[in-house]
């Protein structure tokens, strides 16, 4: 069987943003809003879906960070005060159950070599297919209409 773990993000990358004025926040071009709905903020430290009230930071992360023509970053949210929640092995965070996500496998190379669009409800199953590929080192989430990264799954 080809296990899989899902890996949010780092909070620690993003503990400095707590700190930052309003002027400050504007100046990186990072957003500070307040949650208005429910769901609608994926949190890509926690893998949850923020609640309503609660405050997130919306920033352009360098989240592929490799030696390829695949490296990339692009726009997460991250939720204030918040620490890095971690999954059990082919646990599937709640917060995909309801997207449409596309999802895309890196060789060791960091090259994509696989690409699908999948609804999150049947993700598990899709995973443990994806995974029967040897040549894929690692995969990446993102929602699929809008394209933002959400995160790794890496195979265990």
């Amino acid at each position: 069987m080809n296990n899989f773990k899902f890996e949010a993000l780092n909070h620690l990358d993003f503990e400095y943003l707590n700190d930052l004025s309003e002027a400050e926040l504007a100046e990186n071009t990072i957003k500070k809003m307040k949650v208005d709905q429910f769901p609608g903020f994926p949190c890509r430290t926690t893998l949850e879906d923020a609640r309503i009230g609660e405050t997130v930071f919306l920033l352009n992360y360098d989240f592929h960070d490799v030696s390829s023509p695949y490296r990339t970053g692009g726009p997460v949210f991250v939720r204030a005060n918040q620490l890095t929640k971690t999954y059990a092995q082919n646990k599937i965070p709640v917060m995909f159950n309801h997207r449409l996500l596309s999802i895309r496998g890196y060789s060791k190379e960091a090259m994509m070599i696989f690409a699908e669009v999948s609804e999150g409800q049947f993700l598990k199953d899709r995973l443990l297919q994806i995974l029967e590929n040897p040549e894929i080192e690692y995969l990446h989430l993102h929602n699929a209409k809008p394209g933002c990264f959400n995160c790794t799954v890496k195979r265990i």
